[in-house]
């Protein structure tokens, strides 16, 4: 077992550059497999998430080849094995990609329901409604989504309109889509860059996809995808945790590899609470010298404030001077961490979807544990401002979505280092 250790108080100076976008890569790997030919793919992020993915990719029967530390060639034009393993579906969300993506190509799917953080109810049934739109019959049961094209063949083109805005069903539609007998709409659909980045990875192989980025999305199915070869997005959460971790430490840093209007929601939120943000071509400087002042904060659909960034900015809230409040209005269970910030000194009061946070003086160090992946990249941040010491369990969770967390933030002079633990002996039971 390991943990992080954080001796907190110092301030963080330097550089520090962002990796590929998990939530991109998680959705672009997957699609690899609608495509006849070798996929270049740049700018992977070195994650947990996507070691899993390709793990499924490599048991489907695909050729994974690694080029460099960030570069992967898939070909998935051999694909032998359409039954996903059980227990690497259930260890990760984005699993459910995986049934857009065989349906389309094959037109029939057996996936297991998808695992990951718990957020609270993911329910899939906007993801169905998508299938069943373009002609796919669909059932879930015994833990398995089946789903398949009546008498053989592919999808068709359908009309779908969304109604909620659901990032995991757009792209599962728009991955269904590309290779559809028609056109596909999507109405009401997510808008994030990621979703961008998915329908330019796509069209870059051969596919016809229009107005991804906004709420009405237009695919024209072609007959096959080609190979060739595709970069990744900079990591917009990333570099949000990031200049987060400046703006609870203080300091300044340049944050590299960056897209700077994908940030304009975080970077607005920051620059309310004090913190001096300067945008670059394809970088950020994050300064803060001074006293963090109070900020209300709601979570929305791009582009507004992200739920992934909500646990992170209610770190630094906890040392704000005067009272916050922070509305969650995606997840119903995103507050799990608060227990956790209460253990450093944090006093945060929550009432359903919302948490009003009294700023303190300083958090003192203490024993938390990362009970999903964005809230144990706030326990990191609230550890760096933190008095003392502090140890992070469960940090397998962290390593899902992070690349060589601690190697960049020690960088940037954090006091940060993985501690090795020998698991507990198991003691014999009386009675």
């Amino acid at each position: 077992m390991t943990k992080y250790q954080i001796r907190g108080g110092n301030q963080l100076h330097g550089t520090i550059e962002i990796s590929g976008a998990k939530n991109a890569a998680v959705a672009i790997i997957p699609a690899a497999l609608m495509v006849d030919g070798v996929c270049r793919i740049e700018n992977v992020p070195q994650i947990s998430d996507v070691t899993l993915i390709l793990k499924i990719l490599r048991e489907l029967g695909a050729n994974v080849q690694t080029v460099n530390r960030t570069t992967i060639d898939i070909d998935c034009s051999h694909i032998r094995n359409r039954q996903v393993p059980y227990e690497l579906a259930r260890k990760i969300r984005a699993s459910y990609y995986l049934v857009g993506a065989l349906l389309g190509r094959f037109g029939w799917a057996e996936v297991p329901l998808p695992g990951g953080c718990y957020l609270g109810g993911r329910p899939i049934d906007q993801h169905i409604k998508g299938f069943v739109a373009m002609g796919a019959e669909v059932d879930v049961r015994n833990g398995l989504i089946y789903a398949q094209v009546p008498g053989g063949g592919r999808p068709a083109g359908g009309q779908v309109y969304l109604d909620m805005v659901s990032v995991g069903a757009t792209i599962n539609i728009m991955l269904c889509a590309a290779l559809a007998n028609g056109m596909t709409v999507i109405e009401n659909a997510a808008k994030e860059p990621h979703i961008v980045d998915l329908a330019n990875f796509l069209n870059s192989m051969g596919a016809d996809i229009m107005g991804a980025g906004t709420d009405v999305i237009k695919i024209r199915g072609v007959s096959r995808l080609r190979g060739g070869s595709y970069s990744v997005i900079p990591d917009q959460i990333e570099a949000g945790t990031y200049m987060a971790a400046v703006a609870a430490a203080g300091g300044e840093v340049l944050i590299k590899n960056v897209i700077p209007k994908h940030l304009d929601c975080i970077t607005a939120k920051l620059v309310e609470m004090g913190v001096d943000v300067e945008e670059l071509d394809d970088a950020v400087f994050v300064r803060r010298s001074g006293p963090l002042h109070r900020v209300n904060v709601k979570t929305m659909p791009y582009p507004g404030f992200p739920t992934d960034m909500q646990p992170q900015i209610a770190a630094v809230l906890c040392t704000a001077q005067g009272t916050s409040v922070l509305t969650e209005s995606v997840w119903e269970n995103r507050y799990r961490y608060v227990e956790e910030f209460r253990r450093m000194g944090a006093r945060i009061q929550v009432d359903g979807k919302v948490a009003v946070i009294e700023g303190v003086d300083r958090l003192t160090g203490a024993p938390v544990q990362a009970c999903d992946l964005r809230a144990g990249a706030a326990m990191v941040i609230a550890g760096l401002s933190a008095q003392g010491v502090t140890e992070i369990s469960s940090i397998e969770h962290i390593e899902r979505g992070y690349e060589t967390l601690v190697e960049k933030l020690a960088g940037a002079g954090a006091d940060i280092r993985v501690l090795s633990v020998p698991d507990k002996e198991v003691q014999p039971q009386v009675g």
